[in-house]
């Protein structure tokens, strides 16, 4: 700005946008570190109820659905049957969570690429999957993947954004409910992120 910024209406922008994009990075660092020292020491209630899945993994893909056109990433919630998924969950945390693995898949996703969010019934449990076609995860960093500020190839990861905890999270809040998290992915093939839940009806 002191060279002749002022005056360059593109430079100012330029700057503002890093600017904000700072202050995102710092508040969603804040936010994460928050979150997860009261999951840690049990300072956060799981207040289970029965909702819609379907209904709410649609809610949260609007709201990021700017964020994934920005690398024109297309996140669809598949549900062949067009009914309702009743499930038995904290919906608010089963919001973050999807958040959470939303956003890991916008960032190390390919350009032009998809997400799909779908379920499927297991006996007493439904199981959710997250899946994208992005970078893909090798089979060592898939066995650690779910611990705090663990990064898949640190120098590319810091480029991708992120706090390194949102995965954490996850693992944390799916932990509370007493259900469970995986991964199966390979490098260059995406990322398919599942987890269970109680049904309800």
């Amino acid at each position: 700005l002191l060279e002749g910024g002022l005056e360059d209406k593109d430079i100012n922008i330029r700057f503002l946008e890093k600017a904000a994009g700072g202050v995102e990075r710092i508040t969603n660092l804040l936010n994460d570190l928050d979150a997860i020292t009261k999951l840690e020491s049990g300072q956060i209630n799981i207040e289970k109820r029965r909702f819609d899945f379907v209904k709410l993994a649609l809610q949260v893909s609007d709201d990021l659905e700017n964020k994934a056109n920005k690398k024109n990433i297309a996140i669809a919630v598949q549900n062949p049957s067009e009914k309702p998924v009743w499930v038995y969950a904290d919906p608010v945390k089963i919001a973050q969570i999807l958040s959470n693995l939303i956003i890991n898949a916008i960032n190390y996703g390919k350009k032009n690429g998809h997400i799909y969010i779908s379920s499927h019934e297991l006996d007493e449990k439904i199981l959710i999957e997250v899946e994208d076609n992005g970078i893909g995860i090798t089979e060592e960093d898939t066995l650690r993947i779910f611990e705090r500020f663990y990064r898949v190839e640190k120098s590319r990861a810091r480029k991708k954004g992120g706090t390194g905890l949102g995965l954490a999270i996850v693992k944390h809040i799916i932990d509370a409910h007493n259900e469970t998290v995986s991964v199966r992915s390979s490098p260059g093939d995406g990322s398919v992120f599942s987890f269970s839940l109680s049904r309800s009806g």
